[in-house]
């Protein structure tokens, strides 16, 4: 038996997007259950977008993306192996299971020229602008 250190800050969520988040993502994975929502940066430049998702430990062939209307869709599985019976797991923090990510396009992107590279744990999509769609129209008062 262990001891753990009571922390009454684990607890209190500082919003209620926080809580939100802390349910879905944590609150399976705690009771045994195999999805997890890995984190997400998106980045705009002049001429594209750029979604980073933080998932080590795939390989290229795990994930699925999916353009669908204007979402695109990025899911995938992580398995847990336990094959080497030697080992004594006290603790395992990293996340196992399969996850489903989606994200709505602005209307000025080209979803047929989405690019995808995994890198270093990192699976990052570039996604075009397409600059027949300009989102930002400057109009002249006659």
């Amino acid at each position: 038996m262990s001891i753990i250190r009571y922390n009454p800050n684990d607890f209190v969520p500082a919003s209620f997007s926080s809580m939100v988040d802390r349910f879905f993502n944590e609150s399976l994975t705690r009771n045994g259950g195999s999805v997890f929502s890995p984190k997400v940066d998106v980045i705009e430049n002049v001429d594209s977008y750029e979604v980073q998702l933080a998932v080590p430990g795939l390989n290229k062939e795990d994930f699925k993306i999916e353009v669908n209307d204007n979402f695109l869709v990025v899911s995938g599985e992580r398995k847990f192996t336990n094959e080497k019976k030697e080992k004594n797991y006290r603790s395992i923090e990293t996340q196992y299971g399969a996850f489903s990510r989606s994200f709505t396009l602005p209307e000025n992107v080209d979803g047929t020229k989405i690019n995808a590279k995994y890198n270093n744990g990192i699976l990052e999509l570039t996604i075009p602008k397409d600059e027949k769609k300009a989102l930002k129209q400057v109009i002249k008062v006659a």
